[in-house]
């Protein structure tokens, strides 16, 4: 018996009617990307392994799928799209001095050390503007993903936006060494705040510090958070870091989508280092992980040669989809192939018939009938696989059209 060959664990096959509806998704978002004016660009799925080293800050070397070139450099799949546009934004617009904006769809690969359901290879749509570093480019970040989001139906979802130099100024003020931020980072990631409260405790951390960074918890919510977050500040580049917060909130009232936005202080960048300012991740019901991430990297380009504020984020398409579906959804794909059905020796029929309807635009597929099977197993073919019509031409001339979706049959030309 031959042995069935599978995909590899975290990969998958994605056909017929789900991948109509994944295109169709994603055609809906990059309109919208194309609204709001931004350009599409396409990068290597891999790249020099440089372009994801830690010091850019994307996910470990571990995650990485790694590979080698004839002449012995180490390459990888991208984990990560940002710093491949980033290379080419600084590559091929190293002169421009205006704002460029840039849009892409591409898969990721992530080698997920853990793998606990997650794929390893998704599907991301996302933008880059680069070469604005106000607080109007970072409303227009958050309003591109929420008209984004809405154009697909989606009703229910909230954008967590925080700012890393707010935390970043805590951490600071905390005079934490290299190994004592990184343990404090990951215990504020996985919100474990009593344990980063006990362990800044144990290091003798000043008081003032430690309740700083004990408060992040509750520094979730409303405008009333920032309020809160700017008495806790601990110098002024947190204060500012809250005040551009505000800034954002109240041009994104000017859009009408201020509905869609929860503060959240503790948000760190995670594993992406390269953040510097405003941080953003969406999440909605159906899914365990945000189905949007974002931020600004206003240092990202000028490890490829550009000096450049830059913000961007990426919606990962996969979760967005499994979202829609356990929330019932639906994906409006409409397509509706039209099949013609031949006997032996009416080839010539069934392709002048074919170019007609194509050059109308319709999508035709060709099946010469097999004289070992009937007409109800080519109706039940067709409605396995999403056709409208079935148009059956005889040996006898006759022709026989079917409605695949009311059942409807009607003959002509006898």
């Amino acid at each position: 018996m031959k042995k069935l060959l599978h995909t590899p664990e975290g990969v998958r096959d994605i056909y017929n009617i789900e991948c109509g509806r994944k295109l169709t998704l994603e055609n809906q978002i990059l309109k919208i990307f194309h609204q709001y004016g931004y350009h599409d660009i396409q990068t290597p799925m891999f790249e020099y392994f440089d372009v994801f080293r830690k010091e850019i800050g994307t996910v470990p070397s571990k995650d990485l799928y790694k590979l080698f070139d004839k002449e012995g450099n180490t390459l990888a799949l991208r984990p990560d799209i940002t710093p491949s546009v980033a290379r080419a934004a600084a590559t091929l617009f190293g002169d421009e001095e205006l704002p460029i904006r840039l849009c892409y769809t591409g898969n990721t690969f992530i080698n997920h050390s853990s793998y606990q359901g997650r794929l390893r290879e998704v599907t991301q749509m996302g933008v880059e503007f680069i070469g604005d570093g106000t607080a109007e480019a970072d409303a227009e970040m958050l309003a591109l993903v929420i008209e984004a989001l809405m154009s697909v139906g989606l009703k229910e979802f909230q954008l967590s936006v925080g700012n890393v130099d707010y935390f970043s100024s805590l951490i600071e003020d905390a005079k934490l060494d290299e190994e004592a931020r990184e343990r404090v980072i990951h215990l504020i990631n996985n919100r474990n705040y009593f344990g980063a409260a006990d362990y800044l405790d144990k290091i003798s951390v000043k008081r003032s510090s430690r309740e700083a960074l004990a408060a992040l918890g509750g520094l979730v919510g409303g405008l009333e958070v920032l309020k809160a977050a700017k008495e806790t500040a601990p110098d002024s580049a947190g204060v500012m870091a809250v005040k551009r917060l505000e800034k954002i909130y109240n041009i994104l009232k000017m859009y009408g989508l201020e509905q869609f936005i929860t503060f959240d202080l503790s948000m760190t960048g995670g594993t992406y280092g390269y953040y510097t300012g405003i941080i953003f991740r969406g999440y909605t019901f159906g899914t365990g992980d945000a189905i949007v991430k974002g931020g600004r990297y206003d240092r990202l380009l000028e490890k490829f040669g550009k000096e450049s504020p830059s913000i961007g984020f990426a919606i990962v398409v996969d979760e967005l989809m499994n979202a829609m579906s356990r929330q019932k959804l639906r994906i409006v794909y409409t397509r509706k192939n039209t099949m013609i059905l031949y006997d032996d020796g009416k080839i010539q029929e069934a392709v002048s018939l074919a170019k007609d309807l194509r050059y109308k635009a319709k999508n035709v597929e060709l099946l010469k009938k097999d004289k070992k099977k009937l007409l109800e197993d080519y109706i039940e073919y067709g409605k396995r696989y999403y056709a409208g019509n079935l148009i059956y031409i005889r040996t006898s001339g006759e022709i026989t059209m079917i409605n695949l979706v009311s059942g409807e049959h009607k003959v002509i030309n006898e």
